[in-house]
């Protein structure tokens, strides 16, 4: 199979395919509960899953009860296990399956994790619960009952034996798997957040919790934080058809989270066996603990406690060669919630604080007026609606606002006429400032050839308007003694497109510049659809909205029509926004983030626009379009672009995805260079493998 198809493949990029198991069983039945899980453990190697998790106890069922003091039965078990482990011999699966165990004339509710022929390890379940239903202390002894860590087992030799094992894939470091037992969850310290500690970056749990009413809800809520605090994936396997229904109920709720985020559950109450597979990205979960250096320090804190792990190492064969997609789905906006009740939370939420943050500052200021420069385009428009909702919020008339156009050059009448009703409709005191004269003296005092007629379209004739903007607008602060709100989004500091010391990049105080691009496109459309402002302003917006992009600086070859469109220069924003969420997020490199986004891209029908509309036709990308954007942003952001976010003005954090403040999120050199990761770029192809349209696999 060819390198380039090999691109294709979650394994190569730190992906590991988990598998939840959720089989029938037949209580005190070890050959059919075997049977059973063989078959699931072969769909889950069939589906390329490098582990699968089967229930507390499923060798021999979960309730069992005083059978588990039967030799028949136990013997069974171990019968079983040896099913399941020659079964492990062709599949490549490490296998997690829970049986129960008599060592030393003590029983054990143990978990044996078996690969490739082999029993790497048995893990007796810590705590048993003895309270309300269960009575496992009727049966089974804890696993600090044991008398020594090494047994002997279905013809394994010094097998490990301890509630304290990782398993780390030695050819595979980021992968380091850790076992529980069902009520180890439901502890104030589950014994899994010192193996996160220690190492574990896959924490996994047979689980037989019976069901009632309402606590599926608690288990996602347990197994959801506990992730998020380990900064762990978790993978849980419970109980479900076939357990004995004398005084209980179960659902079979399989589940797995990486770092709070919920990837899959299987269908409660299903009465046929299940399997449930997930994609775990392993960069998170480490990338995560290096950059919250409050985990190293809880490292530190309990040192002596994870002292007492031990790691068991072995080689796992992935299935990295070949194309293998990602089963897991990817937002194409990862700043904008697909979910429509989500998104309008996100909008609200991101509003509010756009909105303090400049109440706030006017008040510490003692200042009451400010002054914003209008263009009829997407960001100084969403700034005008925060600096509306900021000065009704302060109990001032809408007359506080001083809103200017400022045409120049290359203004087209559709943005200044939207500038314009933009302005009536929010009821702000609107003025209109032709910058060309100034600019010319500017031009003609500098000896630049447009003011001698020349069609000199260069960087400086450029500047000179956004340096006249920005001129005009601090003078007229002064004048009105009010305060310059900036406008300039999170996506063109990230590119650095904007004029430097003027133009958006400078004001007193900025409202957008830790929003995307992609979320102000939306944040606008909400306003416009909430009708909150009035239907004449949401009017203006929906125009504004479909507005093409561009800076309006250099004239086109159509009176009134700009030659300029910024995403043909700097790259489509929406896979820039991609890039930069995965950048400045997880510090992904440019070869993985370039799998993601083809992930999220390459498929026509795959994903929703920055609105959330299904309408339209759906772009995508190839992947050698992603490779190409993908080089304009590494060389922007990393290169050259860094001393114009050293030397922004103050603005408020909104979401965490990151802000590029330097007195905040990010502190980076102005003078480094993108040589390592435009160097990653050769590892992406220029195009698609024959199969780019093959079906995914399903989870």
């Amino acid at each position: 199979m060819s390198e380039r198809n090999s691109f294709f493949n979650l394994y190569q990029h730190n992906f590991i395919r988990a598998a939840v198991g959720i089989p029938q069983v037949q209580v005190a039945d070890p050959q059919f509960n075997a049977t059973q899980t063989v078959a699931l453990m072969r769909q889950a190697a069939e589906r390329n899953a490098l582990l699968a998790v089967f229930p507390e106890l499923g060798l021999s069922a979960y309730s069992c009860e005083d059978l588990f003091h039967q030799r028949a039965l136990l013997d069974g078990c171990l019968e079983a296990l040896i099913e399941v482990l020659t079964a492990t011999k062709t599949s490549p699966v490490i296998t997690v399956v829970g049986l129960p165990l008599e060592v030393d004339s003590l029983l054990f509710n143990c978990a044996a994790v078996l690969y490739r022929s082999k029993i790497l390890g048995v893990i007796p379940k810590t705590y048993l619960p003895n309270y309300r239903e269960y009575y496992e202390g009727r049966q089974f002894v804890p696993a600090d009952f044991r008398l020594r860590d090494r047994i002997d087992i279905c013809g394994h030799r010094d097998v490990p034996f301890s509630n304290r094992l990782l398993f780390r894939a030695e050819n595979h470091p980021s992968f380091t798997l850790y076992v529980e037992i069902c009520e180890d969850l439901w502890v104030p310290i589950p014994p899994s957040s010192y193996a996160a500690l220690a190492g574990a970056t896959v924490l996994v749990n047979l689980s037989a919790s019976n069901v009632t009413v309402g606590k599926e809800d608690y288990r996602r809520q347990l197994v959801g934080n506990l992730s998020g605090r380990c900064l762990a994936a978790y993978v849980y396997a419970g109980a479900g058809a076939g357990e004995s229904t004398t005084d209980l109920a179960w659902d079979g709720h399989g589940m797995v989270y990486e770092n709070g985020t919920c990837l899959g559950e299987t269908q409660r109450f299903s009465y046929s066996a299940q399997l449930l597979t997930a994609d775990i990205d392993l960069d998170r979960l480490v990338m995560d603990r290096m950059r919250q250096n409050s985990f190293g320090q809880a490292v530190e804190r309990h040192r002596e406690a994870l002292a007492k792990f031990e790691t068991v190492g072995f080689r796992a064969e992935l299935p990295a060669a070949g194309y293998l997609p990602l089963a897991r789905s990817y937002e194409r906006f990862p700043y904008v919630p697909a979910e429509p009740a989500m998104r309008d939370l996100r909008c609200r939420e991101v509003y509010e604080i756009q909105v303090q943050g400049l109440v706030t500052r006017l008040q510490s200021a003692k200042i009451n007026k400010v002054v914003i420069g209008i263009s009829g385009g997407l960001d100084s428009t969403h700034a005008l609606l925060v600096c509306a909702r900021a000065v009704d919020l302060m109990g001032l008339p809408r007359d506080h606002i001083f809103a200017y156009t400022m045409p120049g050059f290359a203004t087209g009448e559709r943005t200044l006429e939207q500038a314009r009703r933009l302005m009536t409709a929010v009821g702000c005191q609107s003025s209109h400032i032709d910058i060309r004269p100034s600019c010319m003296q500017v031009l003609n005092e500098i000896g630049h050839p447009y003011a001698q007629g020349v069609p000199a379209y260069d960087v400086t004739f450029e500047n000179v308007q956004a340096g006249e903007r920005t001129n005009y607008l601090f003078r007229l602060a002064n004048l009105h003694g009010g305060l310059v709100v900036g406008t300039s989004d999170l996506s063109e500091l990230a590119l650095g497109w904007c004029t430097y010391g003027v133009g958006d990049h400078m004001s007193h105080y900025h409202v957008n510049a830790s929003v995307p691009k992609t979320l102000i496109q939306y944040l606008i459309r909400w306003v416009a659809e909430s009708g909150q402002l009035g239907a004449e302003l949401g009017a203006v917006l929906k125009e504004v909205l479909a507005t093409e992009i561009s800076p309006e600086l250099i004239p086109g070859q159509t009176a009134g029509q700009p030659a300029q469109r910024s995403e043909d220069q700097i790259g489509p924003y929406e896979l820039q926004d991609f890039n930069l969420y995965y950048t400045l997020r997880f510090g992904y490199t440019p070869a993985k983030i370039a799998f993601l986004a083809w992930s999220a891209w390459h498929d026509r029908n795959q994903g929703l626009w920055p609105d959330g509309s299904a309408a339209g036709p759906r772009r995508q990308y190839g992947i050698g379009e992603i490779k190409q954007w993908l080089g304009v942003f590494v060389r922007r952001f990393f290169e050259l672009t860094q001393y114009k976010r050293s030397c922004i003005p103050n603005a408020p954090k909104v979401g965490s995805g990151g802000s590029l403040s330097p007195r905040s999120d990010y502190r980076a050199p102005s003078d480094s260079q993108a040589t390592v990761w435009l160097s990653q770029l050769e590892r992406i192809p220029d195009a698609e493998p024959a199969r780019a349209g093959a079906k995914r696999l399903s989870a």
